[in-house]
């Protein structure tokens, strides 16, 4: 709960954040459109009626000066010229006024241009009649005047939009240091959040492998109790078996012989008593071998080497597999706990190949290292199924029995195919857990 809850406001900030972005950006964006933009087409329309002022200045200049050959009505043709061209600019200028330009000074700029131009329309009306000299005298004393007001006006206007320009500017430094604070912040807040979910998740992951090492510790120890008090069984089973069961059947046997020879030769009760005989020997025969499978007495009596010389050939006369034994190194003794799980190992190997690998063949290979013991059981046959729910738990039991003795065990597919399963021993560890242990061997 507390890890859904840090991603829930870790993605609220997000979320928060982003739409915080998009306003300022936006709100930035219809700045530069709306104020900075319309500003400067406004600027551009403002110089171009100024410079259209400035040629009607130079014109009525020369009017009043006299010095020119021409009449006065000569200049009408140019005063329409920049009449027209004056009335798309004001024109345009009107759609690309700024937003804080008062209606008074709109009307005012547009009044002062129709007084001027009915002005410009009764100079040449005088002039028209003749009337040169008082046509002078109103440019004089009307049109100079209104143009000078007009480009005064103009003027003004353009100083304006150039204080807006730079309000405009200082507005958006203002946007970009704001977004720019909010970013550190984010950034700030994004680490702090990932530095307390790693703290967490690794506090969390602190107890989940504490509790795993403590369930498998338990697992380990339930499991070293199990195989001993499961050898600790088979080897109470096979010692009943062979010295109470096989007392038993020897002294059967005994008797029969003892009784057989008092019966007459040739007798049915000499031939019953035979068959009883042979009966009873086979049984004695079947339970010493279910004694040896149960728990070989030649690992006790022998050690591990002979008990395997022993067990070999046995397997390869039950199961009809030619198996290839061979022996490296210069042995040395394992025995007890050790050499019960090194034989139950072989015995779970040799009985996965007999009965899951169709194997006709398999090696074993048992290598007495100047620091280890190694045991190989080596097949060509079908190797493990890909599914892992089929598998039996003999892998398991052969996983348990190398921890136990610290050593090591890796079940890999040869180039040949089939299974190759490889046990390994430190020395000291099975030299040591054999003095050590006693728990399998006290049975």
């Amino acid at each position: 709960m507390g890890l859904l809850l840090g991603l829930i406001i870790t993605l609220s900030a997000v979320v928060a954040y982003s739409v915080y972005i998009t306003w300022q950006v936006a709100g930035l964006r219809k700045l530069q459109t709306d104020m900075v933009d319309r500003n400067r087409k406004d600027s551009l329309q403002l110089l171009r009626i100024q410079n259209d002022l400035n040629s009607l200045a130079v014109a009525m200049r020369d009017m009043v000066s006299g010095d020119e050959p021409y009449p006065l009505t000569a200049w009408s043709a140019q005063f329409q010229r920049v009449r027209t061209d004056l009335d798309d600019a004001v024109r345009l200028e009107a759609g690309f006024a700024a937003a804080n330009r008062t209606p008074d000074q709109s009307a005012f700029l547009t009044s002062s241009f129709n007084q001027f131009w009915d002005a410009v329309d009764r100079v040449f009306a005088l002039a028209k009649d003749g009337r040169d000299k008082e046509a002078r005298e109103q440019i004089q004393l009307s049109l100079q005047e209104r143009e000078a007001a007009l480009t005064s006006a103009v003027a003004r206007l353009l100083v304006q939009n150039s204080e807006n320009e730079e309000q405009a500017a200082q507005r958006i430094v203002q946007i970009y240091d704001r977004v720019r604070r909010q970013v550190y912040v984010f950034l700030a807040a994004t680490l702090v959040a990932i530095l307390l979910s790693s703290l967490s998740i690794m506090r969390w992951n602190r107890r989940l492998f504490a509790h795993l090492a403590e369930i498998s510790a338990r697992r380990s120890e339930l499991a070293q109790k199990l195989i001993a008090t499961q050898e600790s069984t088979l080897r109470y089973i096979s010692r009943e078996l062979h010295d109470e069961f096989g007392q038993i059947l020897t002294a059967i046997g005994a008797m029969l012989r003892r009784a057989g020879t008092h019966a007459p030769e040739g007798s049915t009760l000499r031939a019953d008593l035979q068959e009883v005989l042979q009966t009873v020997q086979t049984t004695l025969e079947s339970v010493r071998s279910l004694s040896q499978a149960l728990h070989p007495v030649m690992l006790d009596e022998a050690g591990l080497e002979n008990t395997l010389d022993w067990y070999i050939p046995n397997v390869e006369r039950q199961t009809g597999i030619a198996i290839s034994y061979e022996k490296q190194g210069e042995p040395f003794p394992v025995d007890g706990a050790s050499g019960v799980h090194i034989y139950r190992v072989l015995q779970e190997a040799l009985n996965n190949v007999a009965r899951h690998s169709g194997a006709k063949q398999a090696r074993v290979r048992l290598r007495f290292l100047s620091d280890a013991l190694e045991l190989e059981v080596e097949d060509h046959g079908a190797g493990f199924t890909e599914n892992p729910g089929k598998r039996g738990i003999g892998l398991v039991a052969m996983r348990e029995r190398s921890e136990l003795m610290g050593g090591q065990i890796t079940f890999s597919r040869p180039l040949e195919g089939g299974t190759l399963i490889r046990l390994a021993v430190p020395r000291e560890k099975a030299e040591s857990y054999a003095k050590e242990d006693h728990s399998l061997a006290g049975g």
